[in-house]
């Protein structure tokens, strides 16, 4: 029950007393005694009264102040638009006010009143101060823009990604063809070029390609979150069931469907490209549409606030990488990223390793510590090693190949070379001289490159391009022997098994 309401009915419908009005409504009998005078003032009967609203009466009831007719309002407008720069508050506005003319100022306490009331008269989202350069709002539309594949005909679907900056409203709107990872890097990516810097903070919406698990803390997308960190960019999702966090996001994305996506309604696309030129001059038309409520547009509004205060762009463009889920590495040493296996340290056997996939390089990164670095193979069931990450035993069998062999031997000369030909070459199989190769390889290391490569070249002489040859050389130190001091045997020795010349002449009688 309104007091006001019900003591004026009794007062004007009844002989009650002021003391019993009083009783009856829970006021003082002096309060119903001033009442009954105004209404006595003003000669109203209960039919006038009750047809006005609670607020109406009580201004009838109660004593009015005299409003100073004197005092000068500032331009809400123009207050407004200064605060949205950073550091600036009501009170240094309002000091700047009044030492215009401080006879003829309002009172701080009635300046805030007047300016709460010109905010709220504003469109809804912009009740929130947003300062100037700090925050820019990102989601996907609803809607869709239908566009046919010009090869099969099939009848496709344009997403359309919407940015708005905090302060201005400045607009960007772009399609892609699906809300996947890498279609909303690239969104993002055309979203910097286009402002021409970057904020402090970007706000999106909770979808996959953006955060992984919504909540109090937020898990962010790999991708997403390095992409952030090339910008200097702080991605702070809104929260969930809570479009009022992103409010200018869901603004723009209304304001896309009125001025965007009804005026392509009857256009005929035929490729993605075809629907970002015709975005393009619609954004421009968009951005300059004048405010209703506020001087100027979006674009003066984004040129003379928030352009100012972007951050500079990187020199070097941000370089999309896919990250995969860790990967348990085995006792092969290698871990398959994208149907290809790749090496790790072998000291990371049973360790757990992340992969980051660009379009060249595939990284293996073991507790945020990179350990590893491959070239991109499109090899499916292959395998990729690099000889560092394999133990001593193993990198020295891997090693024992006829091509990596002949190579070390042509680093060492050309004797060496001709002898580890023969090896190969001598036997039915090629791997079938590793062995003797292996040996070789001894010698060479036992005695040094200089003098294996002379005992080679002394084999090579006597026709004679065995192992057990080149090591009696390097033994008996043939190969330091100049070459004229060699021994020479002109007569065979005389000894019961020699059997000479006339032996074999009398057919071995």
């Amino acid at each position: 029950m309104n007091k006001h309401r019900e003591a004026l009915r009794l007062i004007l419908t009844t002989d009650m007393t002021n003391r019993a009005v009083g009783r009856n409504v829970g006021l003082s009998h002096s309060t119903i005694s001033k009442y009954r005078a105004r209404v006595r003032k003003r000669r109203l009967d209960w039919t006038a009264v009750s047809a006005m609203a609670d607020m109406e009466i009580a201004g009838l009831l109660k004593s009015k102040r005299c409003r100073v007719e004197n005092k000068f309002l500032p331009d809400w407008a123009a207050i407004h638009r200064e605060m949205q720069y950073r550091g600036v508050t009501l009170q240094l506005l309002w000091e700047e006010y009044r030492l215009a003319n401080p006879g003829n100022a309002y009172a701080y306490s009635q300046f805030t009143h007047y300016y709460r009331q010109f905010v709220g008269k504003l469109d809804p989202t912009m009740r929130q101060t947003h300062r100037a350069g700090e925050c820019t709002y990102v989601d996907f539309a609803g809607r869709t823009i239908p566009y046919a594949d010009v090869k099969t005909g099939e009848k496709k679907h344009a997403q359309l990604f919407v940015a708005a900056m905090g302060c201005s409203n400045y607009a960007f709107m772009y399609a892609v063809r699906s809300q996947a990872v890498p279609y909303w890097i690239e969104a993002h990516e055309r979203m910097y070029r286009f402002f021409g810097g970057t904020t402090q903070v970007v706000v999106p919406d909770n979808l996959k390609s953006a955060v992984i698990t919504a909540g109090k803390e937020p898990t962010l997308n790999r991708t997403y979150l390095e992409q952030a960190k090339h910008y200097g960019i702080v991605i702070i999702p809104a929260r969930v069931r809570h479009p009022k966090d992103k409010a200018k996001a869901e603004l723009t994305v209304k304001l896309a469907y009125r001025w965007i996506v009804a005026k392509l309604r009857h256009r005929k696309f035929f490729s993605i490209d075809e629907i970002n030129d015709a975005i393009e001059e619609l954004l421009r038309q968009f951005n300059e549409r004048p405010f209703k409520e506020l001087p100027g547009c979006r674009r003066s509004r984004f040129e003379e606030l928030d352009k100012p205060l972007l951050r500079a762009l990187p020199a070097d463009a941000f370089e999309y990488a896919e990250w995969t889920a860790p990967f348990k590495v085995g006792l092969d040493y290698h871990v398959r990223v994208k149907e290809h296996y790749y090496s790790v340290p072998h000291e990371l056997i049973t360790s757990h390793v992340e992969a980051r996939i660009t379009s060249k390089v595939v990284e293996l990164f073991h507790q945020g510590r990179r350990v590893a670095t491959h070239l991109v193979s499109d090899e499916i069931g292959g395998h990729t090693t690099d000889p560092t990450h394999q133990p001593k035993a193993h990198r020295a069998y891997a090693s024992q190949k006829p091509e990596l062999i002949l190579k070390w031997a042509r680093g060492i000369g050309p004797s060496a070379e001709a002898v580890i030909q023969h090896q190969f070459e001598s036997r039915p199989h090629a791997l079938l001289g590793i062995k003797s190769c292996a040996a070789l390889q001894r010698l060479a290391k036992h005695y040094g490159a200089e003098r294996f490569e002379a005992a080679c070249h002394r084999a090579i002489q006597i026709c004679s391009l065995t192992t057990k040859s080149v090591r009696s050389i390097l033994q008996h130190r043939i190969d330091e022997m100049p070459h004229d001091e060699r021994p020479i045997q002109v007569n065979l020795p005389l000894h019961e098994n020699v059997r000479g010349a006339a032996y074999y002449a009398t057919g071995g009688q």
